[in-house]
């Protein structure tokens, strides 16, 4: 099937040379100088193999409408949100798919706050892009680039400050890490090393050339599971290419599950830096729920999508939460899914407690997820939800984000993709057979309608 352009409120992503292209690319980089003003915009990328050239395309287009780019080079996602709103630029492009494969590529627009933009915004963005009425420039006005100096610095520095950075060093802590082969294996290091741990990688060649599937699964983790047995590791981390999800496996080299991540964040957060409501998104796991409700705290379910998610937490007054696909968020560091900030409360979490990392995910209730994916074409996932609404009208139902169905002690999400051509299906069960079960039943109600 034909990869077709994806636009919404994760930016404007596809397969480069079919649906996304250079001239793409420099089109919507005028459109958001012309939305944004002139002045400072900030650019950052992934390790992609196209990310260079996209980066040349979305500098060009910058500049046509007379925006300095400040490059800020390979960097993490949250890394350009910080720095955004740090140097008071007019706003930021990152270039990355995240967790598509290495041909996909895709451009995120951040606004000078460092946020993503919301779903109003985007569409007003898109509405510039289609007017095509850019406000260019006359050659004596286009403006140089520049250098961002020590990119990684402001954003470091703002996790170390969170946490007890000495209560972690003193542990001594010694860490794997799966970078993937992409921003991480620029700076991961670096980072675990200042909180005093060693540090025992896997694909930590900053090639963009993926040697596992990008995304953090755990069945993507055989390599990071071994690797943290093999060397006695206390616990492995896991990011994805641009930097903003965090799995964990313990120091057996067992997968904890993504949503566990955000579990173990939340639950430090509460316990050492102060109460407050905790926000994630309707497919995230019921665990972290269970350890919101047992400090007591106010918890709130959102649409998919990481600033819908930032949103409900600023309005809120959230102190933690996150996306159950491993994006830890804690607005104190930035409102933005931050591995760095995973890894160091994490860290954090196990220095204090004085317990394993296996010992930590035990104490946390135990559930069963699947996540399943089927292929579709776009104008076929409405008529899909509408059947399935139909099918489960007498059921528990959410229908803030596609159809989300409580069934008793178990649960399922359909949705459609933000950024793929296709259906996801979320299912959560307290055991595996259970989940199994109703995911293989709700999958083949979806292939039957498509």
């Amino acid at each position: 099937m034909k990869e077709f352009l994806k636009v919404g409120v994760s930016g404007v992503r596809g397969v480069v040379g079919e649906s996304f292209t250079p001239q793409l690319a420099a089109a919507f980089a005028r459109a958001f100088g012309t939305f944004v003003g002139r002045g400072s915009v900030l650019v950052g990328r992934d390790t992609r193999p196209t990310g260079r050239m996209l980066e040349h395309a979305v500098v060009a287009g910058l500049q046509s409408v007379g925006c300095k780019p400040l490059l800020a080079g390979i960097v993490p996602t949250p890394t350009l949100l910080v720095l955004t709103r740090a140097s008071a630029a007019r706003g930021g492009v990152v270039i990355t798919a995240s967790h598509n494969p290495s041909q996909w590529n895709a451009l995120k627009f951040v606004d000078r706050n460092g946020l993503f933009l919301g779903p109003a915004r985007s569409d007003e963005l898109l509405d510039v892009y289609h007017q095509g009425d850019f406000d260019m420039v006359p050659e004596q006005d286009i403006p140089q680039t520049a250098t961002s100096p020590d990119p990684m610095a402001i954003h470091f520095d703002k996790v170390f400050g969170y946490v007890d950075a000495a209560a972690v060093c003193a542990r001594r802590f010694k860490v794997a890490v799966d970078c993937c082969n992409g921003v991480g294996a620029l700076h991961t290091r670096e980072f675990l090393e200042r909180l005093g741990c060693e540090v025992v990688p896997c694909y930590d060649a900053p090639t963009g050339v993926f040697e596992r599937e990008p995304e953090p699964l755990p069945e993507n983790l055989d390599a990071l599971g071994a690797l943290t047995m093999q060397h006695g590791c206390d616990v492995g981390f896991a990011q994805d290419p641009d930097g903003d999800r965090l799995a964990i496996v313990d120091e057996h080299g067992a997968p904890l599950g993504e949503d566990i991540t955000v579990a173990l964040a939340v639950r430090q957060v509460l316990e050492r830096h102060g109460n407050g409501p905790i926000v994630v998104h309707l497919s995230t796991s019921q665990s972290v729920q269970d350890v919101a409700t047992r400090h007591g705290v106010a918890f709130v379910r959102t649409k998919i999508g990481e600033i819908n998610v930032v949103q409900a937490m600023l309005e809120c007054g959230a102190v933690a939460g996150g996306e159950g696909n491993g994006g830890v968020i804690i607005p104190a560091i930035h409102p933005c899914r931050d591995s760095y900030a995973g890894m160091a409360v994490v860290l954090e979490l196990m220095a204090m407690s004085g317990k394993t990392i296996s010992v930590l995910r035990d104490e946390i209730p135990h559930y069963h997820m699947l996540k399943d994916k089927v292929r579709v074409r776009g104008e076929r996932a409405p008529a899909i939800l509408r059947a399935l609404r139909r099918r489960y009208e007498r059921e528990q139902m959410n229908l803030l984000d596609g159809v989300h169905v409580t069934l008793g002690d178990k649960w399922f999400h359909v949705r459609p993709s933000n950024t793929e051509p296709v259906i996801r299906l979320t299912v959560e069960a307290p055991d595996r057979k259970t989940a199994e079960r109703l995911a293989a039943e709700v999958k083949a109600q979806i292939e039957a309608l498509t």
